[in-house]
């Protein structure tokens, strides 16, 4: 056997240090991510604040984190992976320290933001100072536990989020998070060694950064309050011409940059648009579905649930995902890439459409079943379009490819909380003015917003005709860490080559 920090034919294994730092990280920062929809119940209540502004803690870090997550690991690679990641961990911390101490939305809002620029930071580096720590096999097997600690993190942090508001209050996650974080910045100075790629151009596309931002906050902006305010009333008009010059500036800036965050080519290429779409809508359904059916499980007019107990409601999703990633590969192989996203978005939209049928005298048990075929569903679509996104592309740009798809993730996320958010509320709202009791309002809403996410799943049985034609490999150990991680990230499934 090899150990940890040793080299043998098969490649160079990272050392104890570098994985032990990249992926607690991965691990914390996914945790964070999913525990936080469970508290905001809990954090409502605390500061005497409404649940639709705390929904900016959710969309508001998704947004931050598509602008972010690719000037990341590029300002790693011009100025030092390990200093980026130590600053990203060092943010993280600060982050959680806001949030904990913060006795107003706007503190845990504004916090939940730099949040996501720590965390995207913190994925994208970590991942970066494993693949620049081993080679061959040796990467392939850091990389393997990378994606496993980012899968269990993310699965197990509603469980967490919600044994800690039940117990210690909300601001406990953040607290242990930031105690977390910290710790790993020694850790990281006293056992990595700093690396950088000298032959990038040296320049950040801060420009294209920037414009990511004034191309996606108005239009989630337009989303969240655009029932409010009337779809074609002058805010929401503007929100969205903004939006649209801010894509077009966005397009533009590609072009010229030197060193540009999507290298517009990469586009051209059928499978990587297709899958990258794929990963989108996935994405967005899953953080959508997991915000909506969390808020419907705590609610009084709902089933009144505890943090914990919405934690453990969660559950079935979860575990359907992870029993169903050792097939996704084989499967895949099996039957072709865009017939397996095809099937799950198939699988997806069948399970929505059940849970477009709730009605206040749903018992939990009926919810599970549905919630396990959507899982299964956005599982199987999701793995083979974020293996398709990197295994298309030439190996030079496979980092590029990695870096699109990781950016659509929180892209589509922000879109489909804000969308399912409003509609829920929007419906909810009309139900009650017109004498609905409270527990019907609220499961129209419920209902409507599962209707939405149904649709959006069928848009992505058609998309998968975009992809064209792609066989995955034979199934790895990797392969299945991939799929499984595939919820919150893109691994690439090839070894590359780092300096």
């Amino acid at each position: 056997m090899v150990g940890l920090g040793t080299t043998s034919r098969d490649g160079r294994s990272a050392g104890r240090g570098v994985l032990l730092a990249a992926c607690i990280s991965a691990l914390v920062v996914n945790a964070n991510t999913s525990a936080v929809t469970i508290l905001l119940p809990a954090i409502s209540a605390d500061l005497d604040t409404t649940v639709s502004t705390l929904q900016w803690a959710i969309t508001g870090y998704m947004l931050v984190g598509a602008a972010v997550i690719v000037t990341a690991g590029a300002m790693g690679d011009v100025f030092g992976r390990r200093r980026i990641f130590v600053g990203g961990l060092i943010l993280f911390t600060a982050s959680c320290a806001l949030i904990a101490l913060s006795g107003s939305a706007t503190g845990v809002i504004a916090g939940r933001m730099v949040q996501g620029a720590a965390g995207s930071t913190m994925l994208a580096c970590g991942m970066s100072l494993l693949s620049v720590a081993s080679s061959g096999a040796g990467q392939m097997r850091a990389i393997t536990l990378w994606g496993a600690a980012s899968a269990v993190g993310a699965a197990a942090g509603p469980l967490i989020g919600g044994l800690l508001a039940d117990t210690i209050g909300w601001q406990g996650l953040f607290w242990i998070d930031a105690g977390i974080a910290a710790a790993c910045v020694p850790l990281t100075l006293g056992t990595v060694t700093e690396s950088q790629d000298p032959d990038r151009p040296r320049s950040i596309d801060v420009v294209g950064t920037v414009l990511i931002a004034v191309a996606l906050v108005p239009l989630v902006l337009a989303l969240s309050e655009g029932a409010d305010w009337g779809w074609v009333s002058l805010p929401t008009i503007c929100c969205l011409v903004v939006s649209v010059l801010g894509t077009a500036g966005f397009v533009a800036a590609e072009r010229r940059a030197a060193a540009p965050l999507v290298d517009l080519r990469l586009l051209r290429n059928r499978v990587v648009v297709g899958a990258t779409l794929a990963i989108l809508l996935v994405a967005g359904a899953i953080n959508a579905l997991m915000y909506t059916l969390s808020l419907y499980f705590q609610d009084p007019a709902g089933f009144g649930m505890s943090a914990l107990e919405a934690g453990f409601a969660t559950l079935p999703a979860a575990a359907a995902m992870i029993a169903v990633t050792p097939l996704i590969t084989p499967l895949a192989m099996r039957i072709g890439t865009r017939q397996a996203v095809a099937l799950g978005f198939g699988l997806a939209a069948l399970g929505c459409a059940a849970l477009g049928f709730v009605s206040a005298s749903w018992s939990y048990a009926a919810f599970v079943l549905p919630l396990a075929v959507t899982a299964i569903g956005l599982g199987l679509a999701n793995g083979p379009a974020s293996a398709a996104s990197t295994a298309a592309v030439a190996p030079a740009e496979v980092g590029q490819a990695s870096g699109i798809s990781n950016m659509a993730r929180y892209v589509g996320g922000s879109l489909a909380v804000a969308a399912a958010a409003t509609v829920s509320t929007a419906v909810s709202a009309a139900r009650t003015a017109e004498g609905a009791p409270a527990a019907d309002a609220l499961a129209a809403g419920l209902s409507r917003s599962a209707l939405l996410l149904a649709v959006t799943a069928a848009t992505g049985i058609a998309l998968a005709l975009l992809m064209g034609r792609h066989r995955s490999e034979a199934a790895s150990a990797l392969d299945r860490s991939a799929a499984a991680a595939a919820a919150s990230h893109t691994i690439p499934t090839h070894p590359t080559r780092h300096r």
